[in-house]
């Protein structure tokens, strides 16, 4: 799993579920208040998705 925080405080993460990766940002306050809606075959473009929706660092 790779995981960063953004700007405003939440904690993005990239993750592995079924051999794909998945994206989840969680506030603050330890809620998820986005995820990925999709499963993606490469990490690069699970990563692209979780920019447009917001994600403003880079994953470790």
């Amino acid at each position: 799993m790779s995981t960063c925080r953004g700007s405003n405080g939440d904690t993005w993460e990239i993750y592995q579920s079924g051999g794909q990766w998945r994206w989840r940002r969680t506030a603050p306050n330890g809620r998820i208040v986005g995820s990925s809606s999709e499963a993606y075959v490469n990490k690069s473009d699970c990563i692209a998705n979780a920019r447009r929706s917001g994600m403003d660092c880079d994953p470790k």
